[in-house]
């Protein structure tokens, strides 16, 4: 370029120096920067900070400092660089010194410059006053970072002083620097001419909280390789790494593992996995451990009675849960603020607010007094349960006990008061700065979850991209809120746009986020489509269980594809997943909705075949189909069978019986069916009540049918177009009776007006038929075709 009298522009130049320092090439450097300058180009920061470290790299001390002193273009960077070149070459204090040059021309001293100074002192042995300048700097703002940290344990342990390594870990920790691999890996090193089983323990039960599930395995692989054993407390630490990381099956391995090698597990090493176990669902798993206990004469501590009472609550088994609370004053043992706090917690998320309150009293009565945690799981249970005067009690409770609200019981107010709907989302923000709380992502995600509950999209959208830019990135439950949000409104598009945007952070889809995506696409009615998106999920990480599977079966069963559905089954037990109740039923119901009820009898012959028990779902898809068919007497017979399994009509089913009798014309079966389901409590839908009503009309018995429309109202079910329709049409058949009385024949005439013009007022466009009944009755003689086109235009610029 030179012997063709072309300049290079900087960024080459400066290329051009990066790759010279970074090969060693530090003469070429002075070289080179010179020419640039000869060249007439201006170098920048970057170009004199590369000099300037290729200068301290081969010990040129005093000509960088006379450069860093007698130039104008210089930063922090260059300040740090000849500080890195005087403690590199053993002149430490001569760098300190430069630090109060750096702080007088207002140059930044931050975390690296901390850093390098500490490394400097800890080479040469200082280490202890290495640690007091860290102590000084941090102090007077300079942020503390891991690697400052790791200098001074390698520091200490350098110098045989392992217990300080150990404390300032732990000291760092409590101030909110996490150790990381290089921390770990320094003092495994150290401990390495004269290791323990305590220390490896030590040192793995660390890894195990902190690190990834490699790392701990690999350590412990270490160990076994340096000769030591593990004993009761290393098993306890890996059995709890791996139930943090959901390796639940090799945990259980590792617990049978243990007797094997001679170890007998504790009640801590069964609490962890008993925990682990209830967490995830598999209840019975759990048991057996328990039973395992009892059978090897591990005694119970509160700490496993409370943890089995919680994780039996938080699956759903909140009888059993009662019964572990009951069995701890069996063993003799005290419940702890822990345990009642877990047994308050499980009565509010079951609902259960009347032994909520009433284990309250308990307590108090023991003098412990509800803290912050108990007041919001009661607020929770109470918003749940509609209950918000009560909600807001516990409120008022808490503001006259002068008791402040932290982050968790804020969100749980906040989002009990957006559910009611009796919160603006835009206030929640202010009013929680105001109380000195950080909103946090269970905030946003409550706020952004209101936003599409509201149909709000955009305002959810813009939520997002401020939390992000305050820090608070997505979490998985944000991402499934997004989604669903996002497939309901039928934005499909954006949708799979923040799909994209989550697996950048490094999330999966989940069951969830599979089922929200294909309920979108089948809106299509395209099996096609659903299977590509299906796939697409898989790809992207998705892993394939029985729900995954089920999903897809449903979805395409709903839309009565039932053939594909079953390729798909077919995929599912080449995979080892036997169809369950929810598979039976989709299978059902696609059948069932494609007219085919005897193949969906067939269905349920195999289903008990291969012992699975029918549920009341199963038998109301069933009677769905069955009444869809006319088979009325078919259907009667299946409630019989069903009640010998033990199972109770819901409201579903009443409203299937009543419609269904009712269309085939047995107003007696319907009346009585209807009684019976109104006498158990169950409110009928709009559908059943137009069935009953239809009844009515056919007859000719208006009153009655009038009578049941008001029924319906008082029992808060809104008329739809076809209870107008069937009103209507009934009150205008009923005036044109021969020979009635004037009067009775306008009286009927003005029902019929009255319900038209209610109607139209409702945003109801009126039936075709119900439209030529009303011309018919109101025209002038010939005018009918005209009243009936003329009536339209009227009823339809109504509802405009």
């Amino acid at each position: 370029m030179r012997a063709l009298a072309l300049v290079p522009s900087l960024p080459l130049w400066n290329d051009l120096l990066y790759e010279f320092n970074a090969s060693g090439l530090v003469s070429q450097v002075k070289m080179l920067y010179s020419e640039m300058v000869l060249c007439g180009v201006v170098p920048n920061v970057y170009s004199v900070n590369l000099l300037v470290h290729s200068m301290c790299k081969v010990g040129d001390l005093g000509l960088a400092l006379g450069y860093l002193r007698n130039n104008t273009v210089f930063d922090h960077v260059t300040y740090n660089t000849v500080v890195w070149g005087f403690c590199k070459h053993g002149f430490v204090d001569q760098g300190f010194g430069l630090l109060s040059e750096m702080v007088k021309k207002g140059v930044c001293v931050d975390s690296v410059t901390c850093n390098v100074v500490v490394k400097g002192y800890c080479q040469v042995g200082l280490v202890q006053y290495a640690e007091w300048i860290m102590d000084n700097l941090v102090g007077g703002g300079v942020p503390l970072d891991v690697v400052g940290l790791n200098t001074l344990v390698d520091g200490y342990c350098e110098a045989g002083l392992m217990s300080r390594a150990l404390a300032l870990v732990e000291h760092s920790r409590k101030r909110g620097i996490k150790p990381d691999i290089v921390t770990y890996n320094t003092l495994v090193n150290a401990f390495y001419l004269q290791p323990t089983v305590v220390t490896w323990t030590t040192l793995i039960a660390a890894y195990c909280k902190h690190r990834g599930f490699g790392e701990f395995l690999s350590l412990y692989e270490q160990m076994i390789m340096s000769g030591v054993l593990p004993d009761v407390v290393t098993c306890s630490s890996i059995l709890y790494g791996l139930c943090r990381h959901g390796k639940l099956t090799e945990a259980a391995l590792l617990l049978r593992e243990m007797y094997k090698m001679g170890l007998d597990p504790n009640h801590v090493s069964y609490t962890t996995i008993i925990n682990a176990l209830l967490k995830s669902g598999r209840i019975m798993e759990a048991f057996n451990h328990q039973s395992q206990m009892v059978v090897r004469g591990i005694s119970f501590d509160i700490v496993l009675c409370t943890t089995m009472m919680d994780g039996l609550f938080k699956a759903g088994k909140s009888k059993e849960a009662e019964e572990m609370f009951q069995s701890i004053s069996k063993l003799n043992l005290v419940p702890n603020c822990v345990t009642y706090s877990a047994l308050l917690d499980g009565y509010c998320k079951s609902g259960n607010m009347k032994e909520a309150e009433s284990l309250i009293n308990d307590i108090r009565s023991k003098n412990i007094y509800p803290d912050v945690f108990n007041y919001s799981s009661l607020i929770d249970g109470y918003f749940k349960e509609g209950n918000e005067s009560a909600a807001l009690s516990k409120v008022q409770e808490m503001t006259q006990k002068n008791m402040q609200f932290d982050v968790v019981a804020y969100n749980t107010l906040v989002k009990g008061l957006l559910r009611q709907g009796k919160y603006e989302p835009k206030s929640v923000f202010s009013r929680m700065i105001e109380m000195g709380l950080t909103p946090d992502r269970v905030t946003y995600n409550s706020v952004i979850n209101t936003y599409f509950i509201q149909g709000k999209t955009e305002n959810a959208m813009d939520l997002l991209n401020e939390m992000k830019s305050y820090g608070v990135m997505p979490n998985m439950v944000t991402y499934n809120i997004l989604i669903g949000g996002l497939c309901k409104t039928g934005v499909i598009e954006k949708a799979i746009d923040v799909l994209n945007e989550m697996l950048v952070l490094g999330y999966v889809p989940t069951p969830i986020i599979h089922k929200f995506l294909l309920k979108a696409y089948s809106r299509s009615r395209k099996a096609d489509v659903i299977l590509q998106i299906h796939k697409k999920l898989v790809a992207m990480g998705l892993e394939l269980d029985q729900t995954v599977y089920n999903t897809l079966i449903t979805v395409l069963c709903k839309l009565g594809m039932t053939k594909i559905a079953n390729m798909v089954l077919m995929e599912m037990v080449t995979r080892g997943f036997s169809a369950d109740i929810v598979t039976y039923n989709a299978l059902i119901c696609g059948y069932c909705t494609g007219s085919h009820v005897e193949k969906a009898f067939n269905i349920y012959s195999q289903m008990l075949v291969d012992g699975i028990s029918p549920n009341i779902t199963t038998y109301n898809t069933l009677l769905g189909g069955l009444s869809a068919a006319g088979l009325m007497s078919d259907a009667d017979k299946l409630v019989s069978e069903m009640k010998e399994r033990g199972l109770v009509s819901n409201a579903t089913t009443y409203n299937i019986l009543v419609s269904g009798h009712g269309r085939v014309g047995n107003k007696r079966d319907s009346i009585k069916l209807y009684c019976e389901m109104v006498t158990k409590g169950f409110v009928p839908t709009t559908g059943t009540y137009n069935v009953l009503i239809s009844d009515y009309a056919k007859a000719g018995k208006m009153r009655q049918a009038r009578e049941l429309l008001n029924e319906m109202l008082t029992r808060g079910r809104i008329p739809n177009s076809s209870t107008y329709d069937i009103l209507i049409c009934g009150w205008c058949k009923l005036s044109y009776q021969p020979e009635m009385d004037r009067a009775l024949k306008l009286s009927y005439q003005n029902e019929a007006k009255k319900l038209l013009r209610e109607m139209c007022e409702k945003g109801h466009v009126p039936s075709e038929t119900t439209l030529m009944y009303i011309s018919s009755n109101f025209s002038i003689p010939g005018k009918k075709a005209e009243a009936k086109r003329l009536l339209k235009v009227f009823t339809q610029k109504k509802n405009l």
